[in-house]
């Protein structure tokens, strides 16, 4: 059987969704991979070329061109706007619903009764009548200001004050009595929590959180988890896959987000030369495997509309995918697409909803256009047909539209 590898470069987009102009207006424009490469004309990401980047995108703005041998299609996005979160738990076969959206406002009463019944220090903090938590004088809770607001709450910790491990206590108290999508617990190490408080921000007159990017949590020694709310993991990719007997390998962000627990795991790694580098030793072990690994790096650039490190992170990826290349062996396949856009140039900071690349690669195969896949499950759906193992919720297999391709027979 071989090897099942898939890369996701977080928020690298090609294109607003066609559903953008009426759910989205803010994001109309939005091309991730097309504004940074006509920013910076003579970038050339030389594995991604050949395996048909600029085939998905449909346009060559740089010096980048289309591929003659490439495995190629693109992805639309089945859950609503662009979140990371719901977009794994998408990729690894389960159907999106609508999400919970709440504003913080709403619920921080309850927020706050449960951390001060587990003995943690709390004030409120903000502008007029909006009100974000203030705990234990270094961790800030309120909305989630990158991602869709009302959607995902934050708690922001810094770290030089306290453990990662105290703030994921208080993560875990919030997460036990809110039911939006996520709660994403994360921190680094700043040199004054006031630099945290400096950097709140309201949205639309109705949410209030920390500016991540400004507060400077991100520089020094930054760690996070996040804390997902309804989803079935049995119903999943990876436990169809173990159930099968074989081994789910989760890297990067994918393993703060996805559950796995009879695979292994690379939690809260966020350095994307680190990231590849396990990757690829995984990828040199024997035996069949599932792995999924999520760059991170790039989705921080866009949430600082950085193009210049977007474009970097984008040439070490392009590099370590080579070293990939490289190892795999016949019966090996790599799946390289993405979860959502963040297009730095766009004019806000947050996700930006765009379908995003699907890129083939197994040695010898020949050329192929996959065409436009309604659901990001299609992935978790061809792991598990290329293992032969039970198919996940949602998703349809791409292996058929593959002209030749080693994968096994069905599981009874």
């Amino acid at each position: 059987m071989g090897k099942f590898i898939v890369l996701v470069i977080d928020s690298f987009g090609i294109g607003e969704m066609p559903d953008v102009p009426q759910v989205r207006p803010q994001d109309i424009g939005a091309n991730t991979c097309g504004h940074i490469l006509q920013h910076m004309p003579t970038l050339r990401l030389p594995v991604l070329e050949r395996l048909g980047l600029m085939n998905a995108l449909g346009q060559q703005p740089g010096v980048m061109r289309f591929s003659d041998q490439a495995v190629w299609g693109r992805i639309g996005l089945q859950h609503e706007g662009g979140d990371t979160f719901v977009g794994h738990q998408e990729i690894m076969g389960t159907l999106p619903l609508p999400p919970l959206s709440l504003p913080f406002s709403a619920v921080i009463d309850e927020v706050e009764q449960a951390l001060k019944s587990k003995g943690f220090i709390t004030e409120r903090i903000g502008f007029e009548e909006l009100r974000y938590l203030w705990v234990n004088g270094a961790v800030a809770v309120g909305d989630n200001l990158e991602a869709d607001v009302g959607q995902v709450y934050n708690v922001s910790a810094n770290l030089s004050a306290v453990s990662f491990e105290q703030a994921l206590e208080i993560g875990r108290c919030v997460r036990s009595c809110v039911k939006v999508g996520r709660v994403i617990t994360f921190g680094g190490e700043v040199a004054d929590s006031a630099a945290i408080r400096g950097a709140a921000e309201t949205r639309l007159g109705e949410y209030i959180g920390i500016n991540a990017p400004r507060s400077g949590l991100y520089q020094q020694n930054f760690q996070v988890a996040h804390l997902g709310y309804g989803v079935d993991a049995q119903t999943q990719a990876p436990a169809r896959l173990q159930a099968a007997g074989i081994k789910s390998i989760l890297v990067g962000k994918v393993a703060d987000i996805v559950a796995n627990p009879a695979g292994v795991s690379y939690p809260q790694i966020v350095d994307s030369q680190t990231i590849l580098d396990i990757t690829l030793q995984e990828i040199q072990q024997p035996g069949d495997a599932f792995i999924c690994t999520n760059i991170q790096e790039t989705d921080l650039a866009g949430h600082a509309q950085d193009v210049e490190r977007y474009a970097n992170r984008l040439q070490v990826v392009d590099a370590g995918l080579q070293t990939w290349i490289d190892a795999m062996q016949p019966d090996d396949m790599l799946v390289v697409i993405a979860d959502h856009g963040n297009d730095p140039t766009i004019g806000h900071s947050r996700h930006t909803r765009e379908q995003v690349p699907l890129l083939v690669y197994q040695h010898g195969s020949p050329a192929a256009e996959l065409g436009w896949r309604t659901t990001l499950s299609d992935v978790g759906a061809s792991a598990c047909d290329f293992f032969g193992a039970k198919p996940p919720q949602n998703g349809t297999s791409f292996l058929p539209n593959l002209a030749s391709t080693h994968h096994a027979e069905p599981r009874s």
